[in-house]
C-alpha cells in the first residue's frame, strides 16, 4: 500500500509540474555578449528573441524603472514605471518566460502602451 501511495504521489507531482506555467519575468544583471551585441541604445524598446522559450525585454530610460507584470486570460502586459527623470539614459534589461497560453504581449510605460521599437530573433 506504501508503494502505491508513493507512486501515486509521484504521478501527481510529474502531473502539476507539466501544467505549470512557464511564465516569469526578472531583471537580470549580466547580458550575454551576443545578445548585447544586438542592443540599440537609440531604441526605447527592444525585443531580442534567443531561444524558442524566451526573450530579453530592452528598456531605455532616463529615471528609476519599477517593472511589474499583468495576467489577464491570454494577455501579459509588462508594466514599467518610471519616475525621477534625469539626463542620463539607462539600459534596464529584463528576461522573459512564457507558454502558449499567453500569446499577446502588451507594455505600458507609466500606464501608457507602447510599441516595440525593434524585435529581433538571435
Amino acid at each position: 500500500m506504501k508503494k502505491l501511495f508513493v507512486l501515486g504521489f509521484l504521478v501527481s507531482l510529474t502531473l502539476a509540474a507539466c501544467s505549470s506555467s512557464t511564465l516569469s519575468f526578472s531583471e537580470v544583471e549580466s547580458v550575454p555578449d551576443h545578445v548585447q551585441d544586438k542592443v540599440d541604445s537609440s531604441l526605447t524598446l527592444q525585443s531580442i528573441t534567443n531561444d524558442a522559450e524566451g526573450k530579453y525585454i530592452v528598456f531605455h530610460s532616463s529615471g528609476n524603472v519599477e517593472s511589474d507584470i499583468d495576467i489577464q486570460g491570454d494577455m501579459v502586459t509588462i508594466q514599467f514605471n518610471v519616475t525621477n527623470l534625469d539626463d542620463v539614459v539607462k539600459q534596464h534589461t529584463y528576461y522573459f518566460t512564457s507558454d502558449p497560453k499567453h500569446d499577446v504581449l502588451d507594455v505600458t510605460v507609466n500606464g501608457e502602451s507602447i510599441p516595440f521599437d525593434n524585435a529581433t530573433i538571435d
